[in-house]
């Protein structure tokens, strides 16, 4: 496809969903409350570093849970495969993002690393000598992937640590089962600041490419990621990456991606591009409403679907 066909189709769903209303802002984080619900974006990078976008791409917003793809993958370089997996699941749930099902005695771990629960046991594992170095290490990992310094909302971190009692709960019911260690508090803190981190579109639609070019950052020629963990992190995103609606966002999309209740999403097309949009308003499951649709038809339009060209033997 060449470039101005590109551009024609990223303007054109931005045309065709821009005056899509519905959907509601993220409240129970008051600052993301504050968000403009007519802010929109689509951002798409290449990976030979081609970048295309169209829209409010360097609007800032915080990152929220599309962190915890990043942090996963930091997470199995700091302990390997078999040591996270033995800490942190990889089954999808069907349940929302913030579900406290199934943390008891009987669970041994969360389910996946995607949903709230999962996240913070993964943040808990980041290495580091004390918080402000393990702070600098999930820093220096995200500039890695955009190419340039990332800075956190004081802010939205303020507002998600004082109002998070249902995550604050959710890390003591995994310390009183064992799943997580002590510090708690400081593993907490750490969560919130990597949610708390700002980006624009076009620098998730880079993190996507980074992902979609075996790791190496396609802008800066960075390694971001040691490939040898790309398909850990591309599976749970695949199947875990949507809160309740990874299924069927598998069965229409088809790709592996991560929303964040901030109005981002993000999806991988693996060896070609990553693509990012950015509308805050949410659905019942917490994801971007224009969103949804946008990479419903973009995966239609260009045939994204990882499965859609399997076809029977004769």
């Amino acid at each position: 496809m060449i470039d101005t066909t590109l551009t024609d189709l990223l303007t054109r769903l931005h045309a065709t969903y821009r005056d899509l209303h519905g959907g509601t802002l993220a409240s129970y984080i008051p600052e993301l409350a504050r968000s403009n619900p007519d802010w929109f974006a689509i951002s798409l990078v290449t990976v030979d570093g081609q970048v295309f976008g169209v829209g409010d791409v360097e609007q800032l917003f915080t990152i929220q849970s599309i962190s915890k793809v990043f942090v996963y993958g930091l997470a199995l370089e700091d302990h390997g495969r078999d040591y996270v997996l033995g800490r942190v699941g990889v089954e999808p749930t069907g349940d929302p993002f913030n579900s406290i099902i199934r943390l008891d005695e009987f669970s041994k771990r969360p389910d996946n690393p995607m949903i709230n629960a999962g996240a913070i046991a993964v943040t808990s594992l980041i290495r580091g000598a004390d918080p402000t170095d393990r702070l600098n290490r999930l820093l220096t990992m995200f500039r890695r992937y955009v190419a340039h310094d990332v800075f956190m909302d004081a802010s939205v971190f303020t507002s998600e640590r004082t109002t998070g009692h249902r995550n604050r709960a959710m890390a003591h019911l995994m310390r009183h089962f064992g799943m997580i260690d002590d510090p708690i508090e400081a593993a907490l803190d750490l969560y919130f600041q990597q949610c708390s981190l700002l980006v624009h579109c076009r620098d998730l639609a880079v993190m996507a490419a980074t992902l979609a070019n075996r790791g190496t950052n396609p802008l800066s020629g960075e390694q971001a990621l040691n490939p040898t963990y790309l398909r850990d992190v591309l599976s749970v995103m695949y199947t875990c990456g949507m809160y309740n609606f990874a299924g069927e966002w598998a069965y229409k999309v088809g790709l592996p991606a991560k929303s964040g209740v901030s109005g981002g999403i993000i999806a991988v097309v693996p060896g070609r591009f990553g693509v990012a949009v950015f509308s805050p308003p949410l659905d019942e499951h917490g994801n971007s409403v224009r969103g949804i649709r946008v990479f419903e038809d973009l995966s239609e339009n260009l045939g994204l679907h990882i499965f859609g060209h399997c076809t029977l033997g004769t």
